[in-house]
């Protein structure tokens, strides 16, 4: 296979400064169990974690840039931006969804997948990336009226662009596609079904064969190195009663689009599960929250007894919708939750608050 142009894919001098001198530079398409496809000016190469980093358990993401020696993964070079959840499951451990992003596109389907708690999840983890986020809603040929689900997107979605699109009718999808220009990066995220990998295909086939038809939805997978104008990602029906998909994209793949740009597709996300986030993407997500929160009398205000809350006074008066409150109180435990278990100061902190709480509840049960 021929090599890549490296400044196509992203490279920049920044990143050559930070390059190990004897090194190869290269940028990962693919993670498999234990392997990464990286693509370097000599072709795509197969490559591994030597057994010292694999042992310390070092993050290697799509979108990385990386050093290649002795056709191994010798380093990861620093990321402008990382999507990171906690890995699905019981454990406490980092996944990298997408490495060095500029835009993360959060997909959902208008229809009965369409969740605003949920959207206001992925946007806490986009807005902490170091991305720009920015909302999808398809299958918008399904419905009259689309327009009363948009508006309650774009309630929850503050400040973040909503793009409204069927892969079907081609609505919305020239004006989406423009926004990942070229050497920008963009990633699809979103549940299984609601078609992240059929507006791939679309972009990947009409841009090469305009006067093709949009690609049937029942083509088989080409492999590795696909020809340009063929499906390039793997597509199937979602189940009618609950618009859920069957996980037909099972790796994190970067792709070449025509014309310039990369997009990065993902498998289908039955969880986001917070990593350790700071507060600017909760703050941000919830900014409505944050604004009236400046007017309570209390700077500390908890938003859940104390008097004069503005909160709570919005909450009261439907300026602000109490799911609303209820969805950032929730997510904030989450995040403090996340933090203690990284941080031995909260955690001893916690303890104590807990240890307080007891003592209080005890005499006031000797008062009685």
């Amino acid at each position: 296979m021929s090599g890549f142009d490296l400044s196509e894919l992203g490279w920049n001098p920044e990143l050559a400064e930070n390059l190990e001198p004897g090194l190869v530079p290269g940028r990962v398409a693919a993670v498999h169990r234990g392997a990464f496809d990286v693509w370097t000016e000599a072709g795509a190469v197969r490559s591994r974690l030597p057994g010292r980093q694999m042992h310390e358990g070092l993050d290697v993401g799509v979108g990385d840039w990386v050093g290649l020696g002795d056709g191994l993964v010798r380093s990861v070079l620093p990321r402008r931006s990382a999507i990171v959840r906690n890995a699905a499951g019981l454990t406490t451990t980092a996944q990298t969804l997408a490495a060095n992003v500029d835009i993360a596109f959060a997909v959902s389907s208008l229809g009965p997948d369409l969740e605003p708690r949920r959207i206001e999840r992925y946007l806490v983890t986009l807005w902490e990336s170091g991305a720009s986020p920015e909302i999808v809603l398809t299958k918008a040929d399904r419905l009259e009226d689309p327009w009363p689900l948009v508006g309650e997107v774009e309630a929850v979605a503050l400040g973040v662009p909503v793009h409204v699109v069927s892969a079907v009718t081609g609505q919305g999808c020239d004006a989406l596609r423009a926004r990942i220009p070229a050497g920008a990066t963009a990633v699809l995220l979103g549940s299984s079904g609601v078609g992240k990998s059929t507006l791939v295909n679309r972009w990947m086939w009409l841009e090469a064969s305009p006067a093709k038809p949009a690609p049937p939805a029942d083509r088989p997978r080409y492999a590795y190195g696909v020809p340009v104008g063929e499906e390039t990602m793997a597509t199937r029906e979602t189940r009618v009663d609950d618009d859920e998909g069957r996980h037909t994209t099972t790796v994190r793949q970067l792709l070449v689009l025509p014309g310039g740009g990369l997009v990065i597709d993902t498998p289908g996300l039955r969880e986001l599960q917070l990593w350790d986030v700071g507060s600017a993407g909760l703050d941000a997500t919830f900014a409505d929250v944050e604004e009236l929160a400046a007017d309570c009398r209390f700077a500390d205000c908890t938003h859940v007894h104390e008097p004069d809350c503005a909160v709570l006074a919005a909450v009261e008066s439907g300026e602000l919708p109490g799911e609303r409150l209820h969805s950032w109180r929730k997510l904030q435990r989450e995040l403090r939750a996340i933090a203690m278990r990284h941080d031995i100061r909260l955690r001893k902190e916690e303890g104590r608050k807990w240890r307080l709480r007891a003592r209080e509840g005890r005499a006031r049960a000797r008062l009685r």
